[in-house]
């Protein structure tokens, strides 16, 4: 969306500028005047500046993120801020968000209640991965490796307890990481539904608590307690930190329903499988 560094240094041919006029058909809208303040548009000529549909621009305006233009008559006219503000919405469209948080984080921005400098440096933060498990697509003889067995009926059985999927000749792995932790537990004589069923618990209960986390670290900088620049900070230490807390909490609290399984004496009553001697042994 940026425009080519010779389309900022080209002079602007004389416009009349009377009230209600529009300028002349044969205006450049790609050209500038010596004085870049005095940028003036159409809004056709502001759409092939910013390389946009006219609709884009007025869908901008009706949901409030590009400013409103200056009546003057019959015609709208816009400057070199609109310009600007087309170039910086397109650029928080590539970070990913949606076009009513741009439009609340401009509104900061002109209020001066935030430094987009210093919130880029958040969203890099929250932006970055906290756990390096991407999935992945890969061939039967890949997701037998992944898997550290080949053994018959493996594959239907992932893709029938959703770890994996079948698209043609390859496979989908959702999560490698998931799925070997999974064969080692299988390893261990867990069956791979079980193992399935153990990580909905898991996903379930841990997607609600990180919900609810986001939600009080929102509210402490909401009501002031941190600034942009203290919680990238925070941000870039909790990762490493709250991942650490996740794995002491869930280990106490496993501690704790183990030592409550063993004093009820329910394992007592768990029958033993004992393995039949094979003739001839």
């Amino acid at each position: 969306m940026m425009l080519p560094a010779a389309a900022l240094e080209a002079p602007w041919p004389a416009t009349s500028t009377d009230a209600g006029h529009a300028p002349p058909a044969s205006r450049d809208p790609m050209t500038t005047p010596a004085d870049p303040e005095s940028f003036e548009f159409t809004i056709d000529e502001l759409a092939a500046a910013a390389r946009l549909p006219s609709r884009t621009i007025r869908f901008y305006q009706s949901r409030g993120a590009l400013m409103p233009p200056e009546i003057r008559g019959r015609v709208a006219y816009y400057g070199k801020p609109h310009l600007e503000r087309l170039k910086l919405i397109a650029q928080l469209q590539d970070r990913g968000l949606r076009i009513d948080a741009i439009r609340d984080l401009l509104a900061s921005i002109d209020r001066g209640e935030l430094d987009l400098a210093e919130w880029l440096g958040v969203e890099q933060q929250v932006q970055a991965p906290w756990a390096n498990d991407q999935p992945r697509t890969l061939t039967e003889h890949e997701v037998y490796e992944m898997a550290g067995t080949d053994r018959p009926g493996l594959l239907s059985e992932l893709v029938r307890v959703g770890m994996i999927e079948r698209h043609g000749e390859v496979y989908l792995v959702r999560s490698p990481a998931l799925l070997t932790i999974a064969m080692k537990l299988e390893g261990a004589g867990v069956d791979l539904r079980t193992a399935a069923r153990a990580e909905e618990i898991v996903v379930k209960h841990l997607r609600r608590a990180a919900s609810e986390l986001v939600e009080l670290f929102v509210q402490r900088a909401t009501d002031g307690a941190l600034g942009p620049k203290e919680l990238g900070k925070f941000l870039e230490s909790l990762r490493p930190l709250g991942t650490e807390a996740v794995r002491l909490i869930f280990g106490r609290a496993m501690e704790a329903q183990l030592r409550k399984l063993y004093e009820s004496g329910l394992i007592a009553k768990i029958p033993v499988r004992v393995q039949r001697a094979r003739k001839g042994s």
